[in-house]
């Protein structure tokens, strides 16, 4: 995901002139590199200093420019909130925020480098954007309609390799989701990796237990698609969210906004709970914090049982 980032990056940048991009000495792992080589009168490294580094593209947003600010979410977020509140959101700043190494697949890194808070910090934000892509894929389509799209952004992607969820890019339209398979008996409202799984969940449930289990791509976590959770709401009466977040903030907390003004019904939100990461391989973490679909499964049983 952050390769198709960087490559569709560079191919904005060769159509639209007015595109930057700045980096917090992370130009490497953020994929912007190549931009920076491409185009080096348009790439900024504002070093270890990620205040400065979101004051500058707020200053060049205001000077025309379409600013693509990259570097780790646990940085692009928590050290520079305030500038991103006060000089981005408030101002209403063109500033496009997409960061890497989101969530507990940055892996060994460890809990000071797994962001698990991110998505809430930003989606609290007035007129802020938040996306989160599920795979490759999608994530170049999201880039393309972040770089067309007049405000804020914040773009959230991964550390590692994704499984392919689009046999191609797909359609992205900011504020919509994608139902990716239909079902009677419950829904699951995912975002980012924990698509993927999801769909794996849903096969397993249908083999194992019969069950009909629908799967909604929730790429765009705010503005959320309250259509698309009523409808899967109205036609399943059972809900479930998966994401690769804290359970506080994020996509199930927004999901259970809706619900619980609109719809009320049995739900549940798969997340990391109320703690901070620990280190490990990816793959042990996911398992560990129940971030996989065999846990997915057991609560769509659960949601289920509970209808």
């Amino acid at each position: 995901m952050r390769d198709a980032y960087g490559r569709t990056l560079v191919e904005l940048g060769e159509a639209n002139e007015d595109i930057v991009a700045l980096s917090a000495d992370l130009s490497e792992s953020t994929r912007v590199a190549e931009f920076g080589k491409r185009f080096p009168d348009r790439f900024f490294n504002l070093g270890v200093a990620e205040q400065d580094l979101i004051g500058t593209a707020s200053g060049l947003a205001l000077g025309g420019k379409i600013p693509f600010v990259s570097t780790f979410a646990i940085f692009a977020t928590g050290r520079p909130w305030e500038q991103i509140r006060q000089s981005v959101c408030l101002c209403n700043r063109n500033v496009k925020i997409v960061a890497t190494h989101g969530g507990i697949t940055v892996g060994e890194d460890g809990a000071s480098h797994q962001s698990l808070e991110d998505i809430a910090l930003m989606r609290v934000l007035p007129r802020m954007t938040v996306i989160v892509p599920a795979d490759a894929a999608e994530t170049a389509a999201a880039t393309r309609a972040v770089a067309s799209h007049v405000g804020p952004v914040y773009m959230r992607l991964p550390r590692g390799k994704s499984p392919a969820v689009f046999a191609k890019e797909p359609r992205f339209e900011i504020g919509k989701s994608t139902l990716l398979r239909g079902g009677r008996d419950a829904t699951v409202i995912a975002a980012g990796l924990m698509v993927h799984e999801a769909m794996e969940a849903a096969a397993l449930l249908e083999r194992e237990d019969g069950l009909q289990v629908g799967v909604i791509n929730m790429a765009t976590v705010k503005p959320i698609d309250v259509d698309a959770i009523l409808m899967a709401a109205s036609r399943c009466g059972a809900i479930v969210t998966a994401e690769e977040h804290s359970v506080i903030g994020g996509l199930g907390s927004a999901v259970a906004e809706v619900l619980g003004e609109n719809f009320p019904i049995p739900m549940k939100r798969i997340g990391v709970e109320d703690r901070f990461g620990i280190s490990g391989r990816p793959e042990e973490l996911l398992k560990h914090f129940g971030l996989w679909r065999d846990n997915i499964a057991r609560w769509v049983r659960d949601v289920v049982k509970r209808k």
